[in-house]
């Protein structure tokens, strides 16, 4: 399927900026293009897959994309949107990440030996034997002092400190363009719009030392609505794409709570839907909230599997829908485990209700609800059940409704489940 990328990157909210002329080369010619990739984990994370998707959309489109693995730059550290220098890794660490990271990116990019088959490379083969006495002579006396300070990833860190290990990152991530591009004939790199910077080095480097013009995109960056970085949980953590990392069930759910906005927005920049599919999409979203789901199902299967969709899927079904709870019992542990830990925990003392105690005092000793009153309204309007079953004023809480040894499951109202855990 060959398209216009540019085109197909400005409808989808995914450009930002590009080297002039940059639409001019990838319509005149099938082009070679690359993304590095940093191994600072076993896994790419939800935040990275823009990048990977970037790189599968060029492929599309009828060019030759490069995963390039940051072996070297990994020894490093890019300074770029950090507070301060990043813990460095060991060589067995990196390599063992970048092994890793080649399993995921084969799921969504094509490799191989064809026209437009990805390749992947590792910049440690081109600068494990590059002495820092070359390295100055050859790529430094290029690159001005005054034009790397230009840089915001070096001016935002000024006060707080950039030693010079991260301070030359630029210039090593400059180098590479400059090498894939003799070698590789590679024209082209893309990114994130935070990497503009380190990106035209490289096209400043290159066209310095060769002469040859070449060219680079990138795209905005991902942010929640409340300005937080996309691709972290509630508590902090990443969404991985290893399911060992982040369960498939985590991952759908993820997905399935995001805002509006943030779904709408998701949803363009990287389902593989149509434009026309994606309109008539959003068209209906204006009157009933389906984006959410229909993106949550296309990715949980682009990155795990159908099998585990379906899983994610009855799992949710068993949170929110009409399932009983005898069907916790299809679930593994983990799965178990997964439900469970996304939900709001309560407590209440196992000798309180050992005897049996009533509704209202149930829900007013494990705080759910705040008064005797609040609790009589909720069971009066129907709204409260226990595991799955709905209570009234008459029914007695006691260890008859314990499940898994210390649990009891309560939702109010359609949407909000809590776990009371017996102590």
């Amino acid at each position: 399927m060959n398209t216009n990328f540019i085109e197909e990157l400005k409808w989808r909210g995914l450009f930002q900026d590009c080297v002039s002329d940059t639409e001019i080369q990838l319509n005149k010619e099938s082009t070679t293009g690359y993304i590095g990739f940093d191994p600072t984990g076993s896994s790419l994370h939800l935040g990275s897959f823009q990048q990977i998707m970037l790189l599968k959309r060029l492929q599309l489109a009828g060019h030759k994309p490069i995963a390039l693995m940051g072996g070297a730059t990994g020894r490093v550290g890019d300074p770029t949107g950090k507070t301060e220098e990043r813990k460095l890794l060991s060589i067995d660490e990196i390599n063992a990440n970048i092994d890793g990271i080649k399993v995921q990116l084969s799921k969504f990019i094509e490799f191989g030996s064809g026209k437009n088959d990805a390749q992947l490379v590792n910049n440690y083969d081109w600068f494990k034997d590059f002495s820092f006495l070359d390295f100055i002579r050859d790529v430094g006396k290029h690159i001005t002092v005054s034009y790397m300070m230009s840089k915001d990833s070096v001016q935002n860190r000024l006060e707080t400190g950039l030693s010079f290990t991260e301070f030359t990152y630029q210039l090593i991530q400059g180098y590479d363009f400059l090498h894939l591009y003799q070698k590789y004939n590679c024209k082209l790199q893309l990114g994130g719009s935070d990497q503009w910077g380190n990106i035209t080095t490289g096209v400043e480097l290159t066209r310095r030392i060769t002469g040859d013009k070449v060219y680079a995109v990138t795209s905005p960056l991902i942010l929640r609505a409340d300005g937080s970085k996309f691709g972290k949980s509630a508590d902090g953590e990443n969404v991985w794409l290893n399911p060992k990392m982040t369960s498939p069930y985590k991952f759908y759910q993820y997905i399935l709570q995001r805002s509006d906005a943030e779904a709408i927005d998701l949803n363009r920049r990287f389902s593989f839907k149509s434009k026309e599919e994606i309109e008539a999409l959003e068209l209906e979203h204006s009157t009933r909230p389906v984006i959410q789901k229909a993106l949550a199902k296309e990715l949980t299967e682009m990155v795990h599997s159908a099998q585990d969709l379906e899983v994610a899927e009855k799992a949710t079904d068993f949170l929110y829908g009409n399932a009983s709870m005898e069907e916790l019992h299809q679930f593994s542990e983990e799965i178990i485990s997964d439900l469970l830990s996304s939900l709001n925990r309560f407590e209440i003392s196992r000798d309180k209700i050992s005897g049996g105690i009533s509704p209202v005092e149930f829900l007013v000793e494990s705080k759910i609800l705040p008064s005797n009153g609040q609790a009589r309204q909720k069971l009066t309007e129907n709204a409260i059940s226990v595991n799955k079953a709905k209570i009234n004023l008459d029914t007695q809480i006691g260890i008859g409704h314990v499940f898994n040894e210390k649990y009891i499951l309560v939702r109010q109202g359609r949407r909000n489940n809590y776990l009371v855990e017996l102590v």
